[in-house]
């Protein structure tokens, strides 16, 4: 059922439109920054395949066809402000990425908290939601105070006499980048309330550097948000290497930005459950790099998935299909396992580690420990006292709990699903988890 808040959303939504077509995307892209220049227009294609997609999916509702237009619109606009970077600054290509620690496992595996723990280590280059949603400032925002205030006021109207406690008492002068990732996420508890309880994605949360493989229309992080099957096959048939450099590009241009802002240069911490189907194209781009695999239950994992995206679809289709998420849940998950089985060992165990769901709960100093030695970074009393606070002022279950049922919710048997997983519990000593 849904509250009277996302009924008034969805309504709202209906009185607007949203062109599926290439230049509605690119030109609203241009509007935005003033830019025109998107380099290699070998993007295009892909962008082609994904409108198709939204084009042939008759359950989305008008909301969730503004959400995806204006996420493609957002891609390409960042596009347009990264290609403009790498024009004026052509040493930005110099920057070195240096051994970074890269996170993958399944989605809801524990990847998010294990990324947010190891960026609590001050040492570390992290990537918050509210830097990669808008890695370049747009140049046409001169007057960030003037922004800034607009924004407010616009919340004020939404939420009235609560917008500058939310957006805190800095809001007038903080970075206009920060205070829309601020609206944004203010936006989506209204229309998702319980969002935050299964994946928390404030502004400063540390997110998937996929959002950097998104301007160039590379990322399974559109199967996330839409239907898109075509798209998804095509990806499947392609060599993802050239994707993974241009995410590299991204990090090549904040680590600059950091360099001129007189920042010291520090390791990337990355983490993504796409990189589990992609480890041929990992290694190639950051071949020095530790990476740290994450493995639970897939039943569990697809019990959660299923569970956030049906909610999430209530107000972004018309209808929710559970046998249509849990199909291809069941399967997209089985891909990433697959070929993580079949690739694991081209991460050679110097620079690799697994790291098991319930050991990890069960004993996280351990494993922290473990991934640091992997790493060849010494864990000081310092990061030591810095994750201790960040697991203080996020304990698990802070916005709430949910319960998932497999059966109840989608019709599926745990036991049953879970056979076709053997391949994984044979490769991998993984403790099934009761629903």
């Amino acid at each position: 059922m849904l509250t009277p808040t996302q009924r008034r959303l969805k309504q709202l939504a209906e009185r607007g439109t949203a062109r599926f077509d290439t230049d509605s995307v690119l030109s609203a892209a241009r509007r935005r920054t003033g830019l025109s220049d998107f380099g290699p227009m070998d993007f295009v294609p892909r962008l082609e395949l994904l409108l198709a997609d939204y084009r042939a999916d008759e359950t989305l509702s008008g909301l969730g066809k503004q959400t995806v237009h204006g996420d493609l619109v957002r891609y390409a606009s960042k596009r347009l402000l990264l290609q403009d970077q790498y024009t004026r600054h052509p040493e930005i290509d110099q920057e070195v990425i240096a051994a970074p620690v890269i996170v993958a496992g399944l989605p809801r595996s524990g990847t998010t908290h294990l990324v947010n723990l190891l960026a609590a280590d001050s040492r570390f280059r992290s990537l918050p939601l509210w830097e990669l949603l808008e890695p370049v400032p747009n140049p046409r925002e001169r007057a960030p105070g003037k922004l800034s205030q607009a924004l407010v006021a616009r919340v004020d109207r939404a939420l009235p006499d609560k917008a500058r406690d939310f957006l805190g008492v800095d809001a007038l002068s903080a970075d206009p980048r920060y205070l829309r990732c601020t609206g944004k996420w203010a936006g989506m508890r209204l229309a998702v309330p319980h969002l935050a309880a299964m994946h928390p994605m404030t502004p400063d949360h540390i997110h998937e550097e996929i959002e950097l493989m998104g301007p160039d229309f590379a990322s399974y992080v559109f199967e996330w948000t839409g239907h898109v099957p075509r798209y998804r096959d095509h990806s499947f048939r392609t060599d993802q290497t050239p994707h993974f450099a241009y995410m590299k590009r991204a990090l090549q241009l904040l680590q600059w930005q950091d360099r001129q802002a007189g920042k010291p240069q520090r390791r990337f911490v990355l983490k993504c459950p796409q990189h589990l189907e992609n480890l041929p194209a990992l290694d190639a781009t950051f071949p020095d790099a530790t990476v740290i695999f994450t493995h639970r239950d897939p039943v569990a994992v697809i019990q959660s998935t299923v569970t956030m995206l049906g909610y999430a679809e209530r107000v972004g289709r018309t209808r929710v299909d559970a046998d249509r998420l849990i199909a291809y849940w069941a399967e997209r998950i089985e891909r990433l396992l697959r070929r993580g089985v079949e690739d694991r060992e081209l991460i050679p165990a110097n620079r690799s580690h697994d790291v098991l769901f319930h050991a990890f709960m069960k004993d996280t100093e351990g494993t922290l420990d473990t991934i640091y030695r992997r790493a060849r970074i010494p864990r000081t009393s310092t990061s030591r006292a810095e994750q201790a606070a960040f697991l203080e002022a996020h304990p698990r279950g802070k916005d709430g709990r949910l319960e998932y049922d497999l059966e109840r919710g989608f019709g599926v048997r745990a036991e049953d699903l879970r056979k076709r997983f053997a391949f994984y519990f044979e490769r991998f000593p993984v403790r099934v988890e009761e629903s």
